[in-house]
């Protein structure tokens, strides 16, 4: 009797520790205008707007302007002075497996893989957890849509786009199901050599057999796709269908010269639409070829080693800078497996901003930029009338890790809590210590 009475003790314990650390709830629809007046307006296209003045109703921006075209009759809207203060289009993070995985080495808390290697039909939108706690760490920082991305094999599946605060997937989808990802085979592999305790780079003997089962993957889905009416569901094919008329793009996932080119190339021949590159250093290798083919590039991580022993030690830094200049569409992502860490994504912009593309050049790699790539750019990205009101306030300059303070965020004119974790952890202490002082 005993043991059960402190069993519920102890339950009842860890369920009020709970509800003090619940992610807090979605806004509550916007029901009044805004006016944001005064404001330093970054439009994410790279024009800037001193002294702006930008109203938004019903979830939709209705003006960006100047405080002298603002509307001279206020009484109808909330009035939200922002003098001093710098107003930014919601930041945008693709490939991500936010609200996939929450905790690494908790198996429990990690649903973001299937079994198998060609899993096109694994849809990662209906495992997006909107109660994860790292959602709210990454609006603190300005990050309010991202492109929520499977892992896995050679085609581990289809990502979707969302918005940071939903009660749940069906509320927070953008764009279902907008790219099918795949992971090009390498012709080399790293493997562990025991007996000397290296990592060696050697063959990929099963290279053209794995290209062999992709290939097979896409005639038997293009065949598919030419049935009007097939008498049996195929989901796998199903799922690759939109790549042949341009309704779902292919994300190409290569960091080496030869297989970007080989990828690309094949996706051409397999009637493919659209495709975008994910890569890093080897894009820039590939920069001449990915511009003839006007593709894309989102690059995941610049805070790396160059490849190369004769790239200089800032190559990586400079990657946005030299794709931009070579004519590319450049988007900036974060490595996919350090989610935890993605919310750091503006300071990589602005690592991006000090080795040559300058400020507002790299803000678009994580606003408009990445809009365009991900096909929302007609939604999100840039402060423009008409556009969906995703947008924050920050004390300072969001890409600078000192001055990124966004004080106020708004996703489709609601009012995001901002608070995360970290921040309501910060305020117990504080509170804690400040009184025992």
């Amino acid at each position: 009797m005993k043991t059960y009475t402190l069993s519920i003790l102890l339950l009842s314990l860890t369920f009020a520790g709970s509800l003090s650390a619940q992610v807090p709830a979605p806004g509550e629809p916007q029901t009044r205008p805004v006016l944001l007046l005064g404001g330093t307006a970054h439009l994410g296209n790279g024009d800037v707007i001193e002294n702006a003045a930008i109203t938004f109703a019903q979830g939709k921006i209705t003006s960006v302007g100047q405080v002298a075209d603002a509307p001279q009759d206020t009484a109808a809207y909330e009035v939200i002075r922002t003098e001093g203060k710098h107003i930014y289009p919601g930041f945008i993070l693709p490939n991500t497996d936010l609200g996939l995985v929450e905790i690494g080495a908790v198996d429990a808390t990690v649903d973001e893989e299937e079994v198998g290697t060609l899993n096109p039909n694994v849809r990662s939108l209906i495992s997006y957890n909107t109660d994860s706690e790292l959602i709210p760490t990454m609006r603190y920082n300005g990050i309010l849509l991202a492109q929520i991305t499977p892992a896995g094999n050679m085609i581990p599946g289809t990502s979707s786009i969302v918005q940071l605060d939903a009660w749940n997937w069906e509320d927070a989808a953008v764009v279902e199901d907008d790219a099918v990802h795949i992971h090009w085979p390498g012709r080399y592999k790293m493997e562990f050599d025991f007996a000397t305790f290296t990592v060696n780079r050697v063959p990929n003997e099963n290279y053209e057999e794995q290209v062999r089962e992709v290939e097979n993957l896409f005639t038997d889905a293009a065949t598919y796709r030419e049935q009007n009416d097939p008498k049996i569901t195929n989901l796998k094919l199903k799922a690759m269908t939109g790549l042949f008329d341009g309704n779902k793009a292919l994300y190409i996932h290569s960091d080496e010269v030869k297989e970007i080119i080989e990828s690309i190339k094949f996706g051409e021949a397999q009637g493919v639409k659209k495709m975008v590159l994910v890569s890093s250093t080897g894009a820039y290798m590939a920069r001449d070829f990915l511009k003839e083919k006007n593709i894309p590039v989102i690059i995941t991580n610049l805070h790396i080693l160059p490849e190369r022993t004769e790239d200089d030690v800032s190559m990586p830094y400079q990657l946005p800078q030299l794709l931009t200049e070579a004519g590319l569409l450049v988007g900036l992502g974060y490595e996919r497996d350090m989610v935890a860490s993605a919310r750091n994504l503006a300071f990589l912009a602005g690592t991006a901003a000090a080795y040559g593309l300058g400020k507002e050049q790299a803000l678009q790699l994580i606003t408009g930029n990445n809009a365009k790539i991900l096909g929302i750019d007609d939604q999100a990205g840039t402060l423009e009338k008409g556009k969906r009101a995703i947008l924050f306030v920050s004390g300072g300059d969001a890409l600078d890790m000192r001055t990124n303070m966004v004080e106020r965020a708004f996703v489709d004119g609601r009012k995001v809590t901002l608070p995360a974790m970290q921040q309501r952890l910060y305020q117990k202490y504080k509170e804690k210590y400040a009184a025992d002082e």
